[in-house]
């Protein structure tokens, strides 16, 4: 049907018709309905001129939901044309605009050098359609160009153009532009200078981004965002706020980009919330996307969803981020109903939504839901994108099914570094450091560099090997590359040392980091209670607390173990007291097997009996083995008979009491029922405990070290 007989007209409509309709539905951001109507101006052999391809534009860069593809602008673009509009300056502009808007740069380009002639404005279309896509060099490229050309540049070239210079590579690209607009009158407009200072700020250069706001004179409330946002960015969040409060004391009003800004400088959702309720900017979609991320970034899961399901527009950036809150919390039950709200509401998960979900399986009984998103992510194909394979090979590692992450990895068609960083941190991680560098080696062949975190899993696996000439090889790369030590590089460096065996290198690497975080503090009181050094290990804790660093888990982990190890049945006691009652933490299962272990060496049998009682989790294997073995060393055999039966009952298969049982009763003379406890070991296929033979590490090692990938890449 056409369109003449669809809306019941009688009489051919005539080219105004069209045009009206073309106005209505660019309000209406309805560009396929538009497209339809040109069609049918066509079939009514009606002669399209400037005003028609003019709105026709218009119209069709108003949606980007339902533009036109590269195809139907093409299409467009050949009627314009045929029909010599093109010969106009200002729609040639106008088509190169929306050529870039739909990605086809090199269409956008032909247009460009077939322009009859060229303003400023069409250097500024396509300069700032470059800028805008991430083609930089390009962007200042055609700045140059511009110039060469005599064309004067206006303050929208600068604005347009400076972006491009946003980045640390390019600060000296961006203040020759700088220079230039000083020179030319241009950086005195207040557009130039919040673009200028925004770019200062991704170039981490504060002190000029500060120098030009103070310049600006009469402040709008872009001015004020862009200064929000630079220290915000650079993790300066109390000067952003304070920049907020200045921005309130000079009646300057909020909008949403002000209220976007704060959330990403930290500030308090629910103060922020408030805000943007007195002054009606919770209407704003990107204020309620922010809100509810920031909400569950923070782990307030209730209050994300609250204000999600209470806003009509629904937003998978937003529910992501409510899935990734309950993932982390290990809640995987409201993170699948979640899931399939998204299902239901049609919008499509992406790879983001699926490795949100994937990072949160840690738990053995939810690896049938990984299987489940696996299967999905290859009905759906984004299983083939990168950040979802690597999610995938993660979650295979973390359940120690290497095979599975292998096979991911080299169906891969593209295998970029952080693929082979993934796979090599699920070998260490899975107990599998030999194949970890034999992936090492070819990811070199591969013709890839190492980085911090492919260097951080080698030297982890260095230390559950006991590869230590390759470890200090790997710490000599890091002096020689530069390597930032101040993260988990240096933890990882420290590990290694402490577990091959040089506690004086850990001590070294230790003093040299400047900024020291919590799991570098949490490493060397570990490593001090590994190797008895108690009193080392208590002022470490001593000294991080006096720092002004909270103590977490791990942190009490390594001062109860040293407390153990030294026999300091008083420190463990206040210790354990100070970590319940000071720091409101409830203990794990580690902990109580370190108080456990550390009375019953003691002979407080009693003691360890009653705050077994007590848990507040059921004892696990290791709490009643740490009971067992203290029944060892003080030769209390009855104990340790019914202590033998609870841990047959836990798990008969482990070669661990059977061992402990035996040395029990040899210590009384007791040789039959050694024999015995020796016979039900091989029976249950047990035969203790495994041992590792140095000579074959070394001469792994030595192989190891002598590949060409290697000597290329680290000597």
């Amino acid at each position: 049907m056409n369109l003449a007989s669809s809306i019941g007209l009688s009489t051919k409509p005539n080219l105004s018709y069209f045009h009206s309709l073309f106005k209505h539905y660019a309000e209406t951001k309805n560009s396929r309905r538009v497209l339809l109507i040109f069609r049918e101006l066509l079939e009514y052999n009606e002669k399209p001129n400037e005003t028609t391809f003019a709105l026709l534009v218009k119209s069709c860069s108003c949606s980007s939901s339902f533009g036109l593809n590269s195809f139907e602008a093409n299409q467009v673009h050949t009627h314009l044309i045929k029909s010599g509009a093109d010969q106009f300056t200002h729609l040639s502009t106008a088509y190169l605009d929306f050529y870039l808007k739909l990605g086809c740069f090199a269409a956008a380009q032909r247009l460009f050098d077939d322009m009859h002639e060229r303003d400023v404005v069409s250097w500024n279309a396509l300069i700032c359609g470059f800028s805008r896509n991430g083609c930089h060099f390009d962007a200042l490229y055609l700045f140059v160009q511009m110039l060469r050309e005599g064309f004067s540049p206006c303050p929208t070239t600068l604005v347009s153009m400076v972006p491009s210079c946003g980045r640390r590579e390019l600060i000296f690209q961006g203040k020759t532009v700088h220079g230039f607009g000083i020179k030319t009158g241009l950086g005195l407009n207040s557009q130039v200078k919040n673009a200028l200072t925004s770019m200062y700020a991704k170039c981490a250069d504060l002190g000029a981004a500060e120098c030009l706001f103070e310049e600006i004179v009469g402040k709008s409330v872009v001015s004020w965002n862009t200064m929000i946002g630079a220290f915000g960015q650079n993790g300066f969040f109390g000067k952003a706020m304070l920049v907020f409060k200045q921005m309130r004391k000079g009646n300057v009003e909020a909008n949403p980009v002000t209220m976007v800004c704060l959330l990403a400088a930290n500030a308090n959702p629910d103060s922020t919330h408030s805000h943007a309720v007195k002054t009606s900017l919770i209407n704003d979609f990107s204020v309620v996307t922010s809100l509810v991320c920031e909400y569950a970034r923070r782990g307030n899961s209730k209050s994300a969803e609250r204000l999600y399901m209470s806003f009509p527009q629904k937003n998978l950036v937003a529910v992501t981020a409510i899935i990734q809150s309950h993932t982390e919390k290990g809640n995987m039950l409201s993170a699948m109903e979640c899931f399939a709200r998204i299902q239901q509401s049609n919008m499509k998960p992406d790879a983001v939504t699926m490795v949100s979900i994937l990072h949160g399986i840690t738990d053995p009984a939810q690896f049938g839901i990984g299987l489940l998103f696996h299967g999905y992510g290859f009905k759906t194909g984004l299983s083939v994108e990168n950040l979802v394979a690597n999610a995938l090979i993660s979650m295979y590692s973390r359940f120690d099914r290497v095979e599975a992450a292998f096979s991911l990895f080299f169906d891969m068609r593209e295998k970029p570094l952080i693929s082979w960083n993934s796979l090599i941190s699920g070998c260490v991680q899975g107990g599998r450091s030999s194949d970890a560098f034999q992936l090492f080696c070819q990811m070199k062949l591969s013709g890839h560099d190492p980085d911090a975190i492919t260097i951080a899993s080698l030297l982890s696996g260095c230390g559950q090997l006991g590869y230590l000439q390759f470890g200090e090889r790997l710490h000599s790369y890091i002096l020689r590359n530069n390597l930032d030590i101040e993260n988990f590089v240096g933890t990882a460096l420290i590990d290694m040392y402490t577990k091959c065996g040089r506690i004086e290198c850990a001590e070294r690497v230790f003093k040299s980091i400047k900024e020291l975080c919590l799991a570098t503090w949490n490493s060397m009181i570990s490593g001090y209670s590994l190797y008895g050094l108690e009193h080392k290990a208590l002022s470490c804790f001593s000294e991080m607390r006096k720092q002004g660093l909270y103590p977490d888990h791990i942190t009490f982990l390594g001062v109860l173990a040293a407390c153990t190890h030294g026999g300091l049945v008083e420190e463990g006691r206040k210790y354990f007291e100070i970590m319940r009652k000071e720091f409101k933490m409830v203990p794990r299962l580690q902990h109580y097997a370190c108080m456990v272990g550390l009375l019953g060496r003691a002979g407080l049998f009693e003691e360890a009996l009653i705050l077994i009682k007590d848990m507040e989790v059921e004892p696990d294997f290791a709490v009643w083995g740490a009971l067992l073995n203290a029944c060892c060393i003080n030769q209390e055999v009855k104990l340790g008979e019914y202590l033998a039966k609870k841990l047959f009952l836990l798990d008969h298969t482990s070669g661990g009491f059977y061992v402990l049982m035996s040395k029990l009763y040899a210590t009384k003379g007791r040789w039959d029922d050694v024999a015995k406890v020796r016979e039900m070991m091989r029976e249950t296929g047990g035969d203790g405990c495994s041992g590792i033979s140095v000579i074959q590490m070394t001469s792994f090692e030595e192989n190891l070290l002598s590949e060409a990938s290697l000597k290329s890449s680290l000597w």
